[in-house]
């Protein structure tokens, strides 16, 4: 009678296990069917509208600059002046490297400055041009420069 109860009860476990088994959801992650049909074709979105590349709208020299960071033009300065390179930008950038270079007659090197600029539209910057020493009399070229490629329209100016 002991292996007939312990037969019956594997039978019964046995038969549960199946039903159960057979019973059990289908699986989630079965990919679903493909429609019959092609989806309507759209035209891809255009591109966002992006801001107008930095570029140099005007470079000034002078030697005093205003609240706004104006500077008057001068085309002679006192060998004691600071020498102010005013550069007007327009368009965007994010850190852009602005280069101010003076040269001195032959071409030989006066001083360059660098300043990175972020801006989404028009803006002015300034370098400063100090010398305690006075600078050399003679003509002098103000050049400058965004991300190392030459901007703007050099300018040309006399110290005395």
């Amino acid at each position: 009678m002991n292996k007939t109860s312990l037969s019956s009860v594997l039978m019964i476990a046995l038969a549960g296990t199946l039903a159960v088994a057979g019973c059990k959801k289908k699986d989630e992650t079965a990919p679903e069917p493909m429609a019959t049909s092609p989806a309507p074709m759209t035209e891809p979105a255009p591109p966002a509208p992006s801001a107008p590349a930095l570029s140099v709208a005007s470079i000034t020299v002078g030697n005093a600059a205003a609240a706004d960071k104006s500077v008057t033009p001068m085309a002679v300065l006192g060998a004691k002046d600071k020498i102010i390179v005013s550069v007007r930008t327009e368009g965007a950038a994010a850190n852009a490297q602005l280069t101010a270079r003076l040269t001195y007659q032959d071409g030989q090197l006066a001083g360059e400055q660098s300043a990175a600029l972020s801006t989404r539209g028009g803006e002015t910057t300034n370098v400063t041009f100090e010398k305690a020493t006075g600078w050399p009399a003679g003509k002098y070229r103000a050049e400058v420069a965004v991300d190392g490629q030459p901007a703007g329209s050099a300018q040309e100016f006399e110290v005395k």
